[in-house]
């Protein structure tokens, strides 16, 4: 301060001495003087002490005894009530800082100043409603969300068998704390207050909590998309684009690293009875035309730049790999999961302790300005992203010029199969690689996850395929389906693969696990029998979603004689074995708009089941025969097989 002031003082005396030339060494002179003042009043050497501002009282969030405890019911956003909470943790931290003229010194001193800051963290508990609830998917402070990843967090769920939290354990002693049981609650455990002006922030959370009933029910899952290059990654991956700029390929939430991590805490949270998940991945599939399809891994861009994880899969890399077709302006699809985060997925599945189903999937990539024959109208340009269940023989069973029951037929299938076989693949470091035919076909896609399994640990089921009925029921000759022959032989292929642990399963359609209807009955085959049957198939898979009602808008359809709306649960139950595809049919679309229905019979044997393809009943109990008109057989029943799913 003399400094300063004396400096100020010599300069004014310097200017009516001498003009400007002595107003700037009165300047020079006045700051010396004032520098040796300082030194004298707070000595040369010492050092200056700053000291930040410091927290007395705990304020923010309240207490309000006799407070009400709310109940929730589904997802709610709720406040809390602070039910515990020690005094404040202070922590100081201290710098030395330098500053001055050359050399670091300044004028009359050392130039250190001695800076002392304080932080503050919180230990407390929040009381939020009446238990038990299923998990706080959000958290806000303030407004703000808060990514629960960087911060000690404990949800108690409010059973009525709760333990104290640990934190109130050893702060309180364990005779003296409190459980809370029958009140859901949330801990914090060193909350840093820096960002909230060091006060407890007004808090908020997003509860769930299902109602009783459902939930429990729930034994098994399906997880999709599968098709989402880093989905399934259990750690974070970003999007690089550039000068330091990223966007988050896998973590759209803040409740965990990831959000098929998040997904799964909140999935168990829900179904405390769950116990296996189906993981779909998938391969895309390009024609319609069984003899032109090729199956094959592709992805969302070839430029994409990803950090945290490199795409891969069955052995290449983003730029070889193929892209899926654009739709309005965006990718179709998601790109085929990476190789390294399904087995890491399977992996931490398995850590959960659920039981794995490992799903390969075919999903048709057919843009919708395709100029590729369709195999069932002979029309130039196939149906925009089909379903695969679609692929077929060209020209398809029923066109004039069919190959169906013809050797062409045969020559389709096998080129929609392939030859790749299980030695083409070799397992290393967690890693699958191929030496076979350079082919893309559905054995190298399923047999390339069938060892994908084996380098992930193994799984306990594993699917061969699903809803291939335009393969099925194509036939080289009479009664002679080559995909099912195809499908035996990669079952077993897939056995010796996975040993006899894994659990073998082939995924039918609902109108594609029984009979194989011509000629208006007068043949009727099971096409699929000789692959419930085999040696290597453990279940009957149904992919099962007939029609259940044939509800209509309006006062005068059938089915106001059966219930007053569609949500009659009655009406519903007596559907899933009765109605369409049970009781009657419709013979043509004509008949579906004026609701004609045409009783399902049969008059020549008796067996009405064989025609009902939601009899699932009548197909598994019963010894059909099976032939064209006149020269029926029986039917053998081979090895049934445990249902696993249906």
């Amino acid at each position: 301060m003399a400094t300063l002031l004396l400096s100020t003082v010599g300069s004014a005396a310097g200017s009516a001495l001498g003009g400007p030339i002595g107003g700037a060494v009165g300047r020079v002179l006045g700051a010396a003087a004032g520098a040796l003042v300082d030194r004298a009043l707070v000595g040369g050497d010492s050092p200056r002490f700053v000291e930040g501002p410091r927290l007395t009282e705990l304020d923010g969030l309240a207490s309000s005894e006799g407070a009400a405890i709310p109940r929730v019911y589904g997802r709610a956003r709720i406040g809390g009530q602070l039910i515990w909470a020690t005094r404040f943790e202070e922590v100081a931290t201290t710098t030395v800082e330098r500053s001055g003229g050359r050399g670091g010194k300044s004028v009359g001193g050392s130039g250190k100043t001695v800076r002392t800051t304080y932080a503050y963290f919180a230990n407390l508990a929040i009381g939020l409603c009446e238990g038990p609830i299923g998990f706080v998917r959000r958290v806000w402070a303030d407004g703000r969300e808060l990514d629960l990843t960087r911060l000690v967090v404990r949800v108690h769920r409010g059973d009525e068998t709760q333990p104290p939290d640990p934190l109130i354990v050893a702060k309180e002693g364990a005779d003296n704390a409190p459980a809370y049981r029958g009140l859901a609650y949330v801990v914090f455990e060193r909350l840093p207050l820096e960002s909230f002006g060091n006060r407890v922030p007004q808090f908020s959370f997003e509860v769930a909590r299902p109602v009783d009933g459902l939930a429990a029910m729930i034994r098994a899952v399906c997880l999709i998309p599968g098709a989402s290059e880093f989905g399934y990654e259990t750690s974070p991956v970003m999007q690089a684009f550039g000068f330091g700029v990223t966007r988050p390929e896998n973590r759209h939430q803040l409740t965990a690293v990831a959000d098929v991590v998040a997904s799964l805490d909140a999935l168990q949270a829900l179904c405390p009875n769950l116990r296996r998940v189906s993981l779909v991945v998938s391969w895309f599939g390009d024609d319609l035309r069984a003899g032109h399809c090729t199956i094959a891994r592709r992805v969302e861009s070839a430029v994409k730049v990803t950090q945290g994880a490199e795409w891969s899969a069955a052995g290449l890399t983003r730029a070889s790999a193929r892209i899926v077709s654009q739709a309005g302006g965006a990718a179709a699809y998601g790109g085929t999961p990476s190789d390294a985060s399904v087995a890491r997925l399977i992996r931490h599945l398995k850590d959960r302790g659920l039981e794995v189903v490992l799903y390969p999937f075919v999903m048709m990539d057919i843009a919708g300005d395709n100029a590729l024959p369709d195999p069932w109208t002979g029309a130039r340009g196939q149906p925009a992203y089909p379903w695969r269940g679609r692929i077929t023989c060209d020209p398809a069973p029923g066109r004039v010029g069919t190959v169906d029951a013809s050797a062409a037929a045969a020559t389709q299938i096998e080129a929609f199969f392939g030859t790749a076989a299980a030695g083409d693949f070799a397992v290393a470091s967690g890693a699958v690689s191929y030496s076979g035919p350079g082919e893309w076909s559905f054995r190298r896609h399923i047999l390339h996850y069938a060892h994908l399994a084996q380098a992930a640990g193994g799984v306990d089921d594993f699917i061969i395929g699903s809803e291939l009925v335009g393969l099925t029921r194509v036939r080289s000759a009479a009664g002679v389906y080559p995909a099912v022959a195809q499908l035996c032989a990669l079952a077993a292929d897939v056995r010796a693969v996975l040993g006899p642990a894994t659990k073998i399963a082939y995924a039918a359609d609902w109108t594609e696990y029984g009979a194989h209807v011509r000629d208006s009955g007068a043949e009727a085959r099971f096409p699929l029998d000789p692959l419930w049957s085999h040696a290597a198939i453990d279940a009957v898979g149904i992919d099962f979603y007939p029609p259940i009602a044939d509800w209509r808008d309006g006062a005068d359809h059938a089915d106001l004689a059966e219930a007053r709306s569609p949500y009659d649960l009655d009406y519903l139950r007596a559907r899933v074995a009765g109605g369409e595809a049970f009781d009657w049919y419709y013979a043509s679309a004509a008949d579906r708009r004026a609701q004609t229905r045409t009783p399902i019979a049969d008059g020549a044997y008796a067996k009405p089941w064989v025609f009902r393809a939601k009899d699932l009943v009548g197909w598994w109990s019963s010894r059909i025969s099976s032939g064209s008109a006149g020269s029926r057989r029986p039917r053998p029943r081979g090895r049934r097989a445990r249902s696993r799913s249906g």
